[in-house]
């Protein structure tokens, strides 16, 4: 399988003790609403199939998970710092009140003062904000998804309108 036909929904983070338990920490939006008895797993680019013996979420984001035929540490550690996806044919519908910031991705973006910036390529997590990135005059430019930001949002047409602080985009053209 490709991963441009799965979907991310987290990441192995680590093991958890000596009989091949993983830790995960699930960044998709809606966990309770998957429905999978297997799983891929990245490595090396490529997506290797895994049939899941136990996932729990004893806690929001955090993941146990048993994975057949993963039976010890040792078979465990190779796994950890990986990417876990699904099928996208197993990622739930959305209505438009579950939309989403992420959902931006695809999106283009619209500047007050600039006008058209680009097609949002990425959407980075990072610990207070997420951080889109699109390609203006030919150079990656990254901002902040966040209300100060984002002045409007049309999800027909798949724009955002943003209103970037004075002097973000001289950052990176110069």
């Amino acid at each position: 399988m490709k991963i441009e036909e799965c979907f991310r929904i987290g990441t192995v983070t680590k093991t958890r003790g000596l009989k091949g338990e993983l830790q995960a920490f699930i960044d998709f939006d809606v966990p309770e609403k998957l429905n999978f008895d297997a799983l891929f797993i990245e490595s090396a680019g490529r997506l290797i199939p895994y049939f899941v013996e136990s996932f729990k979420m004893p806690q929001k984001n955090i993941a146990f998970i048993y994975l057949e035929d993963i039976d010890h540490i040792d078979k465990a550690s190779p796994l950890a710092k990986k990417d876990i996806y699904l099928p996208n044919k197993l990622k739930p519908k959305k209505d438009e009140s579950d939309f989403g910031l992420r959902d931006l991705m695809g999106f283009t973006a619209i500047d007050e003062d600039e006008g058209e910036l680009g097609e949002i390529i990425e959407i980075q997590e990072l610990p207070q904000q997420l951080i889109a990135t699109v390609v203006y005059k030919d150079r990656e430019v990254l901002f902040p998804l966040s209300e100060g930001i984002i002045t409007g949002i049309d999800i027909v047409k798949e724009i955002v309108y943003v209103d970037l602080p004075e002097g973000l985009l001289d950052i990176y053209l110069d």
